[in-house]
């Protein structure tokens, strides 16, 4: 007799660009459903860093349990492997506890990895690596783009010049199989499927959530960002490291260098902070599997994943904002 499959795990992701409500909503819908949260944001997972990641307050976190919040320190690696590793762990946790399963955030590569598996890449080469960072920090990220783009233009032509995480990575895996990432990353598809998942997104109209997004910078201001910038190189994080690098730190750190005044400062964050938003917009437009909506459709929202529950399949409304 064959033997009947166990059922997937269900889980709700909630996905959408920075400022867009994504948290909010996710603690109300958790509430309702009696769900815990599992964090899908690549910031959010540094100890010491609260402000500039715009994490949920203690008060938040206190009313819903949050999984992959506050679980590496600044210094330490953390990936998309490791984060599907911890993700999956916390997912069968929560599955055992029959309990409703929340992933949120709005890194597109981590939902994407944990949902539909890593590419069988080869592993990390130490040596490697490091030869690369050598020539990065002798030469200049320039030098290594112009490497890339000889060795792999396909991935050259996907990966920005600033971003030198990727770059080195991409470097790496040609390397060592003398094939592009982006062709071992089409080859795999993302097709591996070990959960039932329900994918809602959130969009607002652009100019509001600009606006939005502009209110949220000045409010990290008011709430102490740059005091958490001296704590942490006080601490002994230094500038060049990879999450002290991003957009709502390096510029109060060069602040705090007197490089420009603050009003300076956080006029370059407002700004990084709105592409950022446009770059998650289109990676999320990609997905076909996203229903969306705007985040005041609460009803709409709550009906959808009613039927999910229930093992209702059927997509929701299919609005895309602009």
């Amino acid at each position: 007799m064959i033997g009947i499959m166990p059922e997937k795990p269900r889980i709700i992701i909630i996905v959408g660009p920075t400022g867009v409500g994504k948290t909010e909503l996710a603690i109300r819908l958790a509430l309702d459903y009696g769900g815990e949260i599992i964090s899908a944001d690549s910031m959010q997972v540094y100890r010491h860093m609260d402000i500039g990641t715009a994490k949920p307050t203690r008060e938040q976190m206190s009313a819903v349990r949050h999984h992959l919040i506050d679980v590496v320190d600044p210094d330490e690696d953390f990936n998309a492997a490791v984060f599907v590793d911890l993700a999956d762990r916390a997912v069968r946790e929560l599955e055992k506890e029959d309990r409703n399963i929340f992933l949120v955030g709005g890194t597109g590569l981590y939902i994407r990895a944990l949902t539909g598996g890593l590419f069988e890449g080869p592993g990390a080469d130490s040596e490697l690596r490091g030869q690369y960072r050598e020539e990065l920090r002798l030469f200049g990220k320039e030098y290594l783009y112009r490497k890339l783009k000889e060795k792999d233009p396909q991935a050259a032509s996907r990966i920005k010049p600033n971003d030198t995480v990727r770059m080195i990575r991409a470097l790496e895996v040609y390397t060592l199989c003398g094939q592009s990432i982006v062709k071992k990353q089409n080859d795999h598809g993302f097709r591996k499927r070990p959960y039932e998942c329900l994918k809602i997104g959130l969009i607002k109209e652009r100019g509001r959530l600009y606006r939005d997004i502009d209110c949220r910078c000045e409010d990290m201001i008011r709430k102490g960002l740059v005091e958490e910038v001296e704590t942490l190189l006080k601490l002994g994080f230094g500038e060049t490291l990879k999450p002290m690098c991003t957009f709502n730190y390096r510029y109060i750190v060069d602040y705090l260098k007197g490089k420009y005044p603050l009003a300076e400062a956080l006029r370059w964050m407002k700004r990084d902070t709105r592409r950022y938003a446009k770059r998650q917009m289109t990676w999320f437009r990609r997905d076909e599997e996203i229903e969306w909506y705007v985040p005041s459709d609460i009803t709409g929202i709550k009906a959808r994943i009613e039927k999910f529950l229930k093992g209702v399949s059927g997509a929701g409304q299919a609005y895309a904002g602009n």
